[in-house]
């Protein structure tokens, strides 16, 4: 079996890197903006193609929120037109598509955690060219998995856990808004899952998952955590997403449901404190060894 991973060295790219490493079974490429520009629709036919590839999974995204709400035409290259485009070509040489998508799309106005066939309704430019890049995929009539998820972090890349160590060694404080609520999401655990839906699936698959860690909590007591977990004495002091002033709207509840992947697969998913302790540990270690 022949797995392409666009978006490499991202979060869960690297995961995925780190995965391959022990696949005996599979040849994996792995791609990024200068190797494959998935914007290139002959590009990525060629690379389809010539590779003979069996899987695609895509990791490549636009994904800085704020700054979406600026470069509008940049996060839609990337989360819609290249999205299309990836979809158009997997339809057309028998390539699965394994898309990741966002708990953006959805307003965050539910009292209870999202489903996949609830409505889609994103409130920000990253939502809306997240949902437009789902639409592509199911319009192109390809075999697909998309796997929505929430809250990513790994010892890899820039993310919120990350930050929050380098906070707590550098200041007393910390604000942090504690009126959004959703799930953490270890990229091991996802990658992990999506590699178990893998081979749980047959070529005509066209369906929509959640997965997230378990456990719904504010940002404020994933910081906590985080400083907890992480040795750091910093206070947390929390304030409404008002006061923070981002750019974007951002949802106010944006936990998943889990129900779906895990009566088809039948996985496991770890709660979310469990898997921060292993994210921090790899990201400690990782830090002692450069050192």
């Amino acid at each position: 079996m022949n797995i392409l991973v666009t978006g490499c060295n991202g979060q869960l790219g690297s995961e995925f890197q780190k995965i391959a490493v022990t696949d005996t079974e599979s040849r994996w490429f792995f791609t990024d903006i200068e190797t494959l520009d998935i914007c290139d629709t002959t590009k990525v036919n060629d690379y389809i193609s010539s590779n003979k590839i069996d899987i695609c999974i895509n990791c490549a995204a636009y994904t800085a929120v704020d700054k979406a709400e600026e470069e509008i035409e940049k996060a839609r290259l990337i989360n819609s037109d290249a999205v299309k485009i990836l979809a158009e070509s997997c339809k057309s040489h028998d390539t699965l598509l394994i898309h990741i998508s966002t708990d953006y799309v959805f307003d965050g106005t539910s009292e209870q955690p999202y489903k996949e066939n609830d409505q889609v309704s994103p409130n920000n430019v990253y939502g809306k060219t997240k949902a437009e890049g789902e639409r592509h995929i199911i319009d192109s009539g390809c075999s697909y998995i998309i796997v929505r998820t929430s809250w990513l972090y790994s010892s890899y890349g820039n993310n919120f856990v990350k930050t929050m160590l380098r906070l707590g060694s550098e200041r007393e404080f910390v604000n942090v808004v504690n009126d959004q609520n959703g799930n953490p999401t270890w990229a091991y655990d996802l990658a992990c899952a999506i590699m178990i839906l893998i081979q749980r699936v047959d070529n005509k698959v066209q369906e929509i998952f959640h997965y997230s860690n378990e456990g719904i909590i504010p940002w404020t007591n994933f910081a906590e955590a985080i400083f907890s977990i992480g040795g750091k004495k910093c206070e947390v002091r929390p304030i409404s997403t008002k006061e923070y002033g981002s750019k974007a709207n951002r949802p106010s509840f944006s936990a998943l449901d889990k129900t779906k992947i895990k009566e088809f697969s039948g996985i496991r998913v770890p709660f979310w404190r469990d898997s921060l302790i292993k994210c921090i540990e790899e990201i400690n270690n990782n830090n002692n060894n450069n050192n």
